[in-house]
């Protein structure tokens, strides 16, 4: 691909280790470089910078290919590992050079920008810190500095090590992630608990199968749904046990519980529970409609479920004839 077919963006996030190596995990990231940007000194060193005399920022110059991965997707992927409200501090890090801002080179940029942060403000109602000016300039920094966790993998990272390698996966989904409602976002990606009894799913007992809101990944079918009286919908076991993940809850006090996630998307489901009926397996998978969508077995075939249909209608998942509620 030719230079002039890519972008590039700059991003501060704090200590640019960690995030240029999170940005270099990005599909469609096709080079980085860690530098100072908005610096009153030209050149600065990065004992300069540390000082304070300067103002600069440490800053990640991010060059992607736009057919690959867009500018909203690398925006949404930065406030999502740093910490946007915090004022001068990442991590361990404090002081004006380690300021989260997002540099602009023209105006198309800045609307990208502004608009990733108003939806951030939708989702968490506080004030951020992060700074959108325009790029006064970028100076690389020494060599020693680049590619350094490439170069010293166990070294200081306020990004966390689960987020670099996970982004290549988060980046196919984060954008469908972040255009949820508020309550769909709220509970999938901030394990909130949406209302009982009043939820879409509580009262829904019409064949077909319930699949993830972000990845449309099947994930329970009707035929395994049942009345539990808790007023969210309640499963006695999922179509593949693999789809999802189990986690210790410990966040009420006095009342351990199993979360519930996706494998794949990683986003919050509900509960699983040991009081669901004996003949299903004692089971009750007690999970959130928000983080659901139901598609009708009348509409499997024209939404390409159809290959999903023997596990609504009790045929088994490989058309063998065996009855998947046993």
């Amino acid at each position: 691909m030719s230079e002039s077919a890519t972008q590039t963006a700059y991003f501060a996030g704090g200590c640019f280790w960690g995030l240029e190596r999170y940005f270099q995990n990005v599909d469609g990231v096709t080079d980085t470089t860690v530098g100072y940007a908005q610096s009153r000194t030209e050149s600065p060193t990065y004992e300069q910078v540390c000082s304070g005399e300067t103002d600069a920022a440490e800053t990640v110059k991010v060059v992607f290919d736009p057919d690959r991965v867009t500018l909203r997707t690398l925006s949404l992927l930065f406030l999502e590992v740093i910490d946007p409200f915090s004022v001068d501090r990442q991590g361990e890090d404090r002081g004006r050079q380690y300021r989260t801002g997002m540099w602009y080179t023209d105006e198309s940029q800045r609307a990208v920008y502004i608009a990733a942060l108003e939806q951030l403000v939708d989702r968490q109602p506080q004030r951020p810190a992060v700074i959108v000016e325009p790029l006064r300039n970028f100076y690389p920094a020494e060599d020693r500095h680049q590619d350094y966790l490439l170069n010293n993998p166990s070294g200081y990272c306020h990004v966390p090590l689960a987020a670099i390698a996970n982004v290549k996966n988060r980046q196919k989904y984060i954008e469908k992630i972040w255009d949820l409602t508020l309550e769909q976002f709220a509970v999938t990606q901030l394990a909130a608990t949406e209302r009982p009894f009043v939820n879409e799913y509580d009262h829904e007992f019409e064949s077909g199968i319930y699949v993830d809101i972000v990845s449309g990944q099947p994930l329970f079918s009707s035929r395994d749904k049942f009345d539990s009286g808790c007023g969210w919908p309640a499963f006695s076991k999922p179509i593949d046990a693999g789809s999802l993940t189990e986690h210790e809850d410990h966040r009420i006090p006095g009342r351990d519980r199993i979360e519930v996630r996706t494998a794949d998307t990683q986003i919050h489901l509900g509960h699983v529970f040991a009081d669901g009926p004996a003949e299903r397996g004692g089971l009750r998978y007690c999970m959130n409609s928000a983080a659901l969508r139901f598609i009708p077995r009348s509409r499997m075939v024209e939404e390409g479920y159809a290959d999903w249909i023997p596990v609504v209608d009790g045929t088994g998942a490989d058309g063998t004839g065996a009855d998947s509620s046993r």
